[in-house]
């Protein structure tokens, strides 16, 4: 099974997770199946049918049910593999030319929560599940954390990222997780594809710049700290407290 596919038509592509039976948790595989979709994307370059509009979205009910934690248990080598992966994917995304719009069609949880907040916007509905409850598992969100200071700021992270737990996707919208929540589902997909052609209708060389520029002033171009952020995660996720609790819930 093809675990990450896009597809271009005109001016917008949609790249979907594609692993829905496990909830598009993020294992090495998805990851390493998403990066060379994006790889694929950002090779077109400025090529006339690049186009201008990215939605990254989940197969079937959740949008991403963050990293697969069963495929961390044991193995130490596992954690630093898989965040830092993670890291670049996350990199990689930001700095496509197109501009990318998260439709959280379901949960988005932990790094699969982060995921929408690397993208440019991000669009849900109400009943959806969000937020980080990595520290409910003993394990640690500081992989994704610097985008989400980006996105709501350093106070709003501090709280989403310290109390864990989750909150819908109302709630979410409300403290600027997300940029919009619609009332059910279909409401949603409505809602991006109004988005997608509307932004369509802009000059392509006029968004890209536009983009790069941004992640210039809000310091998306430092790689560092993000992949501090996975170094420090995967540390925490090797370690035996979060190894036991894993066990505990895996094992």
């Amino acid at each position: 099974m093809t675990l990450a596919t896009l597809d271009i038509t005109g001016d917008i592509a949609v790249l979907s997770l594609n692993r829905p039976d496990r909830r598009n948790a993020l294992s090495v595989g998805l990851i390493a199946a998403l990066r060379k979709r994006v790889g694929e994307l950002a090779r077109l370059g400025n090529a006339p049918e690049r186009p201008k509009v990215v939605v990254l979205t989940g197969e079937g009910k959740a949008f991403c049910a963050g990293m697969d934690l069963k495929a961390v248990l044991g193995d130490p080598d596992a954690p630093a593999q898989l965040l830092g992966a993670l890291a670049e994917l996350t990199l990689e995304i930001r700095a496509l030319p197109m501009v990318v719009i998260a439709k959280v069609n379901g949960a988005a949880i932990g790094g699969g929560c982060g995921l929408t907040c690397v993208c440019d916007m991000s669009l849900t509905h109400d009943d959806a599940k969000v937020g980080f409850p990595e520290v409910d598992l003993s394990v640690c969100p500081a992989v994704v954390a610097p985008w989400v200071v980006r996105k709501i700021g350093s106070g709003r992270a501090r709280q989403l990222l310290l109390r864990g737990g989750l909150i819908n996707g109302a709630e979410g919208a409300t403290l600027g997780l997300m940029d919009r929540s619609l009332p059910t589902r279909e409401a949603l997909d409505e809602a991006v594809d109004a988005l997608a052609q509307r932004i369509a209708r802009g000059g392509r060389l006029a968004l890209s710049e536009t983009k790069r520029l941004l992640n210039t002033l809000d310091g998306s171009d430092d790689a560092e700290v993000v992949r501090k952020g996975a170094a420090i995660s995967a540390a925490v996720v090797a370690s035996e407290e979060a190894q036991t609790a894993l066990r505990a819930l895996y094992g």
